[in-house]
């Protein structure tokens, strides 16, 4: 198994979910550590069983597995899982706060998280959280975070109205490819409403449709143009709705270029070898698709674990599409995500 910092030696092909959440225990008052209020808070229910309140509303259920890393190896064993690279939950992104708050936040769920992470040895790979609406800032808690044992990072895939195509934002990635960290992008903050508020919608079919726009914003605002090609660049949800619709945005490039092209210099189809995705599609035809749009080097195995959205057994519908080929299936499951984590 890998030190880490480090791949696993060339004998081992370990089962990589490089898509998992961690929500710390035992976090301060974050009112009095970082200013403001309206604060996410843990109500503690049992010894494995806690709410995330924001205010006086319930925001999610978690159990054990979010903080106990024995849980975490003892479900990992049971899915046949190797390592879990483990990332923040993005109710504690904070970017609509202001920089000072979401810096001395970051630090706390990031030294916590370390924490949880360092019960399972290299079992366990710590993604951090920056403050993004900041980039200077975030830069500074990227690389406190790397020295600290950090591997990469997990961002949202916007800040309030700026997309990835950001100047900031650009900033932060540009650094990233310079430091060589792997930034995990998941989806957040999804617009609300009554149509949207029943039923999950902002799950079912916002999570998918801010996927599919931010990915737009790094190719058609000239990101991929811009950055250096070393930036290892994961999108959560098999890309949302982006690889079904690959073909639509092709075809609007070549037919209302005056309109869709933006910054960028070449078809959307194009870019699909600069960013890699998940496999949390749940359905072998969809990842048939997402394997025929994004190339068999650019699909990773990701669950989405602790939760009830995600998929488990982890890794199950690569396990169980027969269209793979041995290589191609230990690709996805193993060798992709290696050389996303260590390039």
């Amino acid at each position: 198994m890998a030190v880490a910092g480090r791949p696993p030696g060339p004998s081992r092909s370990p089962v990589v979910d490089v898509h998992t959440h961690v929500v710390p225990k035992g976090w301060p008052d974050l009112a009095a550590a970082c200013g403001g209020s309206g604060w996410p808070w843990l109500r503690v229910d049992s010894e494995r069983a806690a709410m995330i309140m924001v205010g006086e509303t319930e925001f999610r259920p978690v159990g054990a597995e979010c903080w106990d890393a024995e849980t975490r190896l003892a479900d990992m064993a049971a899915d046949g899982v190797d390592v879990q690279v483990v990332s923040p939950t993005p109710v504690f992104f904070s970017y609509d706060r202001p920089a000072d708050q979401a810096v001395k936040v970051a630090r706390i769920f990031n030294d916590l998280t370390v924490q949880v992470t360092a019960a399972g040895g290299d079992r366990l790979v710590p993604f951090c959280q920056v403050p993004l609406q900041d980039p200077d800032a975030a830069c500074a808690e990227l690389d406190r975070c790397l020295a600290a044992g950090h591997v990469g990072v997990e961002i949202g895939n916007h800040v309030g109205d700026r997309d990835l195509d950001d100047a900031g934002i650009v900033q932060f990635l540009t650094h990233c490819a310079e430091v060589g960290a792997p930034v995990f992008v998941h989806p957040w903050d999804m617009p609300g409403g009554p149509r949207l508020d029943r039923w999950m919608a902002r799950w079912l079919t916002g999570m998918p449709a801010e996927t599919h726009l931010s990915v737009l914003a790094l190719i058609l605002g000239g990101v991929f143009d811009r950055v250096p090609e070393s930036l290892r660049i994961c999108f959560a949800h098999g890309g949302g709705s982006f690889p079904f619709w690959l073909g639509r945005a092709d075809n609007a490039w070549h037919r209302r270029g005056d309109l869709v092209r933006g910054a960028s210099t070449a078809p959307p189809s194009s870019y699909v070898d600069r960013f890699s995705v998940d496999s949390v599609v749940f359905e072998p035809a969809a990842l048939r698709l997402l394997v025929d749009t994004m190339g068999e080097d650019r699909v990773l195995v990701g669950s989405d674990y602790p939760y009830p959205l995600g998929e488990r057994p982890v890794g199950a519908v690569v396990r169980k599409a027969d269209f793979l080929t041995a290589d191609q299936r230990d690709k996805l499951l193993s060798r992709n995500a290696l050389r996303f984590l260590y390039g």
